[in-house]
């Protein structure tokens, strides 16, 4: 049994979901901000995911759900996580975003399981809480042992994507660990980098 994990803001989707939204109430540069300096590690991401969820607050859900089936993919996503499952690999997706994004996208780009967030939402309109398995720095660490120990995968088994500070945990417990497009903090710990945004150049080194 083989594991391989991406992350998905950035690294299987081509932009942050959260930008997109905060695109259409006009405030897109305010939460990019906090969003690019919480991937470089300089604020705690659970603080970070708050602020920027607080600040969406009365957004319409049907238009976070038409945004989230709008998302631009990453070049090669589908293809590479095809390749991944003919060669063994349960292709899983961790994301520190959303539910409504993740969700959708597993049935287009193909791999087997979702870990995200929930936006709470009432009469219609996001509330600015969230919830769900992917809110804290160490989350994607803690989820990836569970799985390992579940599908019975070693770490010598186990390939991680990303491109964020919020990946490191689950860096931690690969010994494939590929920085992809990624931020400096995340490179440190990466055997593999790769700075061009075609995921198809993972098969070549992984397969």
């Amino acid at each position: 049994m083989k594991l391989c994990v991406f992350d998905f803001d950035s690294t299987l989707m081509d932009g942050e979901t959260i930008d997109f939204y905060a695109e259409a109430i006009g405030i897109k540069e305010e939460v990019a901000a906090i969003t690019e300096r919480a991937m470089n590690g300089a604020l705690d991401f659970f603080e970070s995911l708050q602020q920027r969820v607080s600040l969406l607050k009365g957004l319409e859900f049907k238009t976070v759900e038409s945004i989230s089936h709008q998302l631009p993919y990453m070049p090669g996503a589908a293809q590479t996580i095809a390749e991944l499952k003919k060669a063994g690999y349960t292709v899983v997706c961790f994301s520190g975003g959303f539910r409504v994004a993740t969700g959708y996208a597993k049935n287009i780009l193909g791999y087997d399981a979702d870990f995200s967030n929930v936006l709470h939402h009432k009469s219609g309109k996001l509330s600015g809480m969230v919830g769900g398995d992917m809110m804290f720095d160490f989350s994607k660490g803690d989820m990836i042992v569970r799985l390992q120990n579940i599908l019975h995968v070693t770490r010598e088994n186990t390939l991680v994507v990303g491109d964020g500070a919020n990946d490191r945990s689950m860096f931690a417990h690969a010994d494939t660990r590929i920085a992809f497009c990624a931020k400096e903090i995340l490179k440190r710990d990466a055997n593999i980098i790769i700075d061009t945004k075609d995921l198809t150049q993972i098969l070549d080194k992984v397969l």
